[in-house]
């Protein structure tokens, strides 16, 4: 029979991220991005699927697969640490997929990420998303935001997870860690739950729906900070995804509510280093400046986000993807054909690598050599505040 401690533990020793059990194929295993067999061990028989996944499922999680044909639930393997596990049904048959979740909380300097975030980790009430593909790293930075204030602050921080990934000793802040179907029974039942549990920070896993959106954003007006998910693959389709999931007679009110409350979005993509050597983040920062609140407010200033996150390096720290990529190729940290890959502005981004003067060169050229834009790079203050087009002098990140 399948031995899964032995096929997580190779998992890990080769840096998987997840681990992948189909019926009727070896085991696969994602490194760095890419999917790969591992030949040595058997190929997933259909008893043994089925045996694993009644295994490791409890009472509840046993009844919700039966329903829904899928769960997600955790996984602990004993000096190898946790696991995210996703059981799902396909031509009859169960397969697993195994995520694997750090045993030790990564600090922001540890994961390349930008100084800048430090500050998002410094604010007491708010939104603050962090956005992404399956995969970029959300809960990762998510859980190194929630170590920082954990560390240096003394808050009440609730996390709802599906499953609970990172576990958080108490430091000098308390953390309460509820999951979704044994804690409690779903992500706004358990938010709305957490406004009478006297939190200071709330960490919802993912907002997933109208009535966890609704709920997020009266906790962030009503005094705390809230920290979130979304799967967007950047600032402007962030706001935008939120506002469609609302009725059109409402999204005027929230974008007035979006403009009071969000303090900033980071999203984020695992670009493969060059030397091969695993992969490095790629960081799009968005502060919530005065300005960035009118393009929010502004329905036809939306679209402009890019260009104020862009001119916003030198005096906040704000760093659009095609920045980020820009000083990770400048520094050598990944080649020019990935870099291209992941860029958001293909066009544009070749212009600037190959030198030739481009109608945003203004823009790449407030992060190169002001900021730094490297993956922990400090912004440095400017002498006098950046003047837009708009004519709206006053950024004022609040």
């Amino acid at each position: 029979m399948m031995d899964i401690d032995q096929l997580l533990k190779a998992a890990v020793a080769i840096k998987s991220s997840d681990l992948h059990l189909k019926v009727g194929s070896h085991p696969i295993v994602r490194v760095d991005g890419h999917l790969t067999l591992l030949e040595q061990f058997p190929k997933t028989t259909q008893e043994e699927s089925v045996t694993l996944a009644l295994g490791i499922m409890n009472t509840l999680q046993k009844q919700r697969f039966k329903e829904k044909f899928e769960v997600d639930l955790a996984y602990s393997a004993s000096g190898l640490g946790r696991f995210r596990v996703n059981a799902y049904q396909q031509r009859g048959s169960i397969n697993l997929v195994f995520r694997v979740v750090p045993t030790q909380v990564a600090s922001l300097t540890e994961l390349n990420l930008p100084v800048a975030i430090e500050k998002l980790a410094g604010e007491s009430r708010g939104l603050i998303l962090v956005t992404g593909t399956t995969g970029s790293g959300k809960s990762t930075t998510l859980a190194a935001i929630i170590d920082q204030i954990n560390r240096n602050r003394t808050d009440n921080i609730i996390t709802i997870e599906d499953p609970i990934e990172v576990l958080h000793r108490d430091r000098k802040s308390i953390v309460s860690q509820r999951q979704i179907g044994t804690d409690a029974e779903s992500f706004s039942s358990a938010l709305r739950g957490a406004l009478r549990q006297d939190p200071d920070v709330i960490l919802v896993g993912e907002m997933r729906d109208f009535e966890t959106i609704s709920t997020a954003i009266t906790a962030a007006e009503t005094g705390h900070l809230v920290l979130s998910t979304l799967h967007t693959i950047d600032s402007t389709e962030t706001i935008n995804r939120i506002l469609s999931i609302f009725p059109p007679y409402q999204q005027k009110q929230l974008r007035l509510q979006l403009a009071a409350i969000l303090k900033g979005i980071v999203s984020q993509r695992l670009v493969p280093r060059a030397d091969g050597k695993g992969r490095v983040p790629a960081i799009e920062i968005m502060f919530a400046t005065q300005t960035i609140k009118e393009c929010i407010i502004d329905p036809e200033k939306t679209r402009r986000i890019p260009e104020f996150i862009a001119s916003g390096g030198s005096q906040y720290g704000m760093q659009t993807f095609d920045q980020s990529l820009y000083s990770l190729y400048q520094q050598k940290l990944v080649t020019f054909e990935e870099a291209l890959r992941w860029s958001s502005n293909p066009d544009d981004f070749t212009l600037k690598v190959k030198g030739i003067q481009s109608t945003s060169d203004i823009n790449w050229n407030d992060v190169q050599g002001k900021t730094g834009a490297n993956p922990g790079g400090q912004a440095k203050p400017a002498a006098t505040p950046i003047k837009s087009d708009m004519k709206i002098d006053r950024f004022g990140a609040s």
